[in-house]
């Protein structure tokens, strides 16, 4: 059996970088939609 170092390229995320800034600003749009539609059933009663 062969251990593996804790360095190794294997455990490396792979892709980060810009993918994780539009990541963050999707799910944060869309939580901002959300409430939005939460808040304005909540005031306009629809």
């Amino acid at each position: 059996m062969h251990w593996r170092s804790a360095t190794a390229d294997a455990d490396v995320m792979r892709g980060t970088g810009e993918d994780n800034v539009l990541y963050a600003t999707g799910w944060t749009i869309s939580g901002l939609a959300t409430l939005a539609t939460i808040i304005a059933v909540w005031v306009f009663g629809i």
